[in-house]
């Protein structure tokens, strides 16, 4: 069952570990609420956050100057199923994810408001205009961008995409597809629909509360979900390497004979035998690995979990003057 839609325009923010950035944050929103024409609702989703975010949400929004939930995930599940289950119960028309560090400028919002209220687009995405990043990170940034670009989802713009927003019945199409270790992102794409691309400048600034939860290990796990949930490239590979290793032994199998009849080899088999043994071991954990990582998403799509489970939520509505 799908919300009633009763605001003009709802934020979903993912939160973790950004107790220190709750008080901008909220007033970063008021600001917003005060731009937008129909309603602003925030949709706060506290994923597994272990410092005080939840508490100090729990006790503000009371007077916030704007409607907001509050959800509190059981553990840790990521920021993608945070945004599932936030975009799975916001009320708004447009449906906009902003991040609770205030990377992004909050403004971009009212853009995908503007963009998408309309009916010209179902789905809005904000690309940079340039980066404003240290070389190893720009450099690092790119190639990871153009890998996703060749392996997963061409569609994507060439520096990415980092913040998102759709239409309430563009929303009901993406939380339909319940697929486990997948990209929130590349199902946006895969979904197709009417786009519209805003570019915005960032400028770097140091980061004032906590770090990024955005690691090196979730980048990696990132990448690969998407590689083998929107991608045959790794079948494709351990095909070609089958072929190429086919051709090899039948190449070795020729060699070894003629050596034998010509009576090169005295001693047959030793070098050959190890050889083979070692290339050809090599190929097949390449296969098993890779066979297996298509059949542990396939088994864990059967399972049926749901991708969060909610601990608590409370809704606050906006008070009146």
């Amino acid at each position: 069952m799908q919300p009633l839609l009763s605001h003009a325009l709802s934020v979903v923010v993912p939160v973790y570990r950004n107790a220190g950035s709750i008080a901008p944050l909220l007033e970063a929103l008021e600001r917003l609420a005060r731009d937008v024409d129909g309603g602003l609702e925030a949709v706060f989703v506290v994923d597994g956050s272990p410092d005080e975010s939840h508490a100090l949400l729990r006790a503000a929004l009371p007077a916030a100057g704007f409607s907001a939930q509050l959800v509190e995930l059981t553990r840790n599940f990521g920021a993608f199923p945070a945004i599932r289950v936030g975009l799975e119960r916001a009320r708004g028309r447009v449906i906009a994810v902003m991040a609770a560090d205030l990377q992004e400028p909050p403004a971009l919002a009212l853009g995908f408001l503007d963009a998408l209220r309309d009916g010209r687009a179902d789905v809005g995405f904000g690309v940079r205009d340039g980066r404003d990043d240290p070389p190893v990170g720009k450099l690092l940034s790119t190639l990871f961008w153009s890998l996703y670009r060749r392996l997963v989802m061409p569609d994507i713009p060439r520096g990415g995409v980092d913040v998102f927003a759709v239409t309430a019945d563009f929303r009901d199409r993406l939380v339909a597809l319940r697929e486990a270790n997948t990209s929130l992102l590349a199902q946006l794409f895969w979904l197709g629909g009417r786009r519209v691309f805003l570019p915005y400048a960032r400028q770097r600034r140091p980061r004032e509360y906590g770090r990024s939860a955005w690691t090196l290990r979730k980048r990696l796990k990132y990448f690969s979900d998407s590689v083998f949930a929107f991608s045959d490239l790794p079948v494709r590979i351990l095909f070609l390497a089958g072929a190429l290793a086919l051709a090899t032994a039948t190449l070795l199998a020729t060699v070894v004979v003629l050596a034998r009849v010509s009576g090169w080899v005295t001693v047959p088999g030793y070098a050959t035998t190890v050889l083979a043994i070692l290339f050809f071991g090599a190929i097949n954990t390449l296969g098993l690995g890779d066979v297996g990582s298509y059949a542990w998403r396939a088994f864990e799509n059967t399972k049926a979990r749901p991708l969060a489970l909610v601990h608590s939520e409370e809704t606050f509505e906006e008070r009146s003057p």
